[in-house]
């Protein structure tokens, strides 16, 4: 019976690439759900607590005593269906598109996290441009074995790299079979692999956070159109308008944009952060592997 789930290893360098992991897959859409469950919490029970309402407590214990006596008539009103005592109820007051602004929040926060934390690892041990300065001068020198020591130690996304394009290096030193110029377009191709293999973990759930920074924009809108609606029903109503109608509505307009403007505004930070992060880190792969090209030329 022919074994399975075996390592392969790569046809360039020859090392064994491990399998993804499963988990990779499903943690974007897990992490999302998580988020939806903890705002949708933190908003029913946390934000529409009844304290934080005035004559909330009064109000909590008519409602229960109904609901225990079993009665059919009219409920009587909920602690949440009056005015807010404090900024926990006001917020509350924003209609149910607040928990969705407050998913895509903790969206954010969350993916900030797992992303900063993936792309510090992908810079390595110490700063990258010093290291890709130090890999000019061994390589300068013609010490490769010196700058493939120097790649162990710093490990991260771009020390892989070059190690990948150093080891192509010492073997096209001895490939007698090719031309000077296949010799460098073999290590050249090496290290765009390689590098190509590089970013797709350097740019993994990075679209997420930009999906934030519109959507929190579109939600915002969604929950300010929804708040202006209700603000105009209550000014459309026949006699006086009803001014705790007016105030909820516009309450829900405002906080609704100010939730998703904020979630913008810090996507669009977060989101241009790593980008930058990421195109530094590829600018130093692509200098480095000129680099060995260059010294590969005059030594050989």
């Amino acid at each position: 019976m022919a074994e399975t789930n075996k390592p392969t290893t790569s046809g360039a360098s020859g090392e064994q690439i491990k399998p993804a992991s499963p988990f990779k897959a499903i943690f974007p859409l897990l992490a999302i759900i998580v988020c939806a469950v903890i705002a949708h919490v933190a908003f029913y029970k946390g934000f529409g607590h009844y304290s934080n309402f005035k004559n909330g407590e009064k109000l909590q214990q008519d409602y229960q005593a109904w609901v225990d006596a079993g009665e059919v008539g009219e409920a009587p009103p909920t602690p949440q269906s009056q005015e807010p005592a404090n900024n926990y109820g006001l917020v509350y007051k924003g209609g149910f598109v607040i928990p969705i602004g407050m998913t895509l929040t903790l969206v954010l926060f969350t993916f900030t996290i797992e992303r900063g934390i993936t792309i510090s690892r992908a810079s390595g041990k110490g700063n990258v441009d010093v290291f890709v300065k130090k890999i000019r001068n061994l390589l300068a020198k013609g010490n490769v074995d010196g700058a493939a020591q120097l790649c162990d130690k710093q490990r991260g996304s771009v020390g892989n790299v070059i190690k990948a394009g150093l080891r192509k290096y010492k073997e096209m030193e001895v490939a007698d079979d090719l031309e000077k110029d296949q010799k460098k377009l073999a290590i050249q191709s090496e290290i765009e692999e390689a590098t190509m293999l590089e970013l797709p973990m350097l740019e993994r759930n990075l679209p997420i956070v930009a999906t934030t920074a519109s959507l929190g924009t579109l939600v915002g809108l969604i929950g300010t159109v929804l708040g202006m609606i209700r603000a105009f029903s209550a000014l459309g109503e026949g006699g006086a308008p009803n001014a705790a109608e007016l105030s909820v509505g516009i309450s829900e307009a405002l906080i609704n944009t100010a939730l998703g403007i904020t979630t913008s505004a810090l996507s669009i930070l977060v989101y241009n952060f790593f980008t930058t992060r990421i195109d530094g880190m590829t600018y130093a792969m692509d200098e480095a592997g000129y680099s060995i090209v260059q010294t590969f030329d005059i030594r050989n």
